[in-house]
């Protein structure tokens, strides 16, 4: 056996201390995050942490909402659109996502696929129990959103808070070289929270995680082609609301991607002083009714109905 000359053992030595040196920095920024998130958001005994619960709130005419919320946030980004429309008869349910609102690593083995069959069978369920249903989404629930109706053709009317339907350059490359990343960078904060949620107390209430790696923005690219290839689909009455000021969506090219809906009916709506988690920040109240009164005007109040037979909802994503 050949023996190795100083200069390759050398260079061996170095690889190796590299090496080991890039293991330590990944452990030492994956505990980092951890315990910074474990310290910002207590768990309860069921691991969801707290305030981050599912929201399911019935109202007393038949007709049903789904309510999506967001990457790396919780049904309390959505809390106080449920309220409102709850105060209007409708029933709302603003499911916790797959991976959501438990811990950094729940988060880091969740995906697509489980994200839109959890909402397609929130959804579904809904349709077996209610004549009139109607979704709501935010941000990347709003991407959801739109992917369900394009393939539900009875849902009633659809709203898109800040959708992701236009994913910016830098987490569209980082998504798609997600393997090659995350060898070097496992985790990363997903910076500009502040610039997410302007006002300050909304801020200081998220559950959302504040960290992700470059798998889930790898799934979160999935998750925006999906309904980029869905917009021509979606029959429903569709409002879409975003800000002039959205730090995580490009909304200039989101808007352009509203043009591109199939359905004859759709509405654009501006906000100025809010980021991209809208329905917490500043105009959240002027949000809330642009919600309520979409879904009015195009799923009124009827009387409640025992049953309805469900249409099937397609499995698979």
């Amino acid at each position: 056996m050949p023996r190795l000359t100083p200069a390759a053992m050398a260079g061996a030595i170095a690889f190796g201390a590299a090496l080991a040196a890039v293991v330590d920095w990944r452990a030492r920024t994956r505990h980092r995050l951890e315990a910074r998130t474990a310290a910002r958001l207590a768990r309860g005994p069921d691991g969801i942490v707290l305030g981050a619960e599912p929201i399911a709130l019935d109202g007393e005419a038949d007709r049903a909402v789904l309510l999506l919320h967001g990457f790396g946030d919780t049904p309390q980004s959505v809390a106080g659109v449920a309220r409102a429309l709850h105060a209007a008869g409708w029933t709302v349910r603003a499911p916790l996502l797959p991976g959501h609102g438990r811990s950094l690593a729940d988060f880091a083995a969740s995906g697509a696929d489980a994200w839109l069959r959890a909402a397609r069978a929130e959804l579904a369920a809904l349709r077996a129990t209610h004549r009139t249903v109607a979704l709501v989404g935010q941000s990347m629930g709003g991407a959801l959103a739109v992917a369900l109706a394009a393939e539900s053709r009875d849902v009633a009317a659809v709203v898109l808070l800040a959708p992701y339907l236009a994913m910016p350059a830098l987490p569209r490359v980082v998504g798609r070289a997600h393997p090659v990343v995350g060898l070097l960078l496992p985790w990363f904060d997903a910076d500009g929270a502040e610039r997410s949620i302007h006002d300050p107390a909304a801020l200081a209430a998220s559950r959302g995680y504040g960290a992700t790696t470059p798998r889930l923005i790898g799934e979160l690219r999935r998750v925006w082609a999906r309904a980029d290839a869905a917009l021509g689909a979606v029959r429903a009455p569709t409002r879409v609301v975003l800000s002039r000021q959205d730090n995580r969506v490009d909304a200039r090219a989101a808007a352009a991607a509203v043009a591109r809906l199939g359905c004859a009916e759709r509405d654009l709506v501006w906000l100025e002083e809010c980021g991209h988690v809208v329905a917490v920040d500043r105009e959240r109240e002027r949000v809330f009714a642009l919600t309520g009164e979409w879904l009015a005007r195009h799923a009124p109040a009827v009387a409640p109905a025992s049953h309805r037979s469900p249409t099937p909802a397609r499995d698979g994503a």
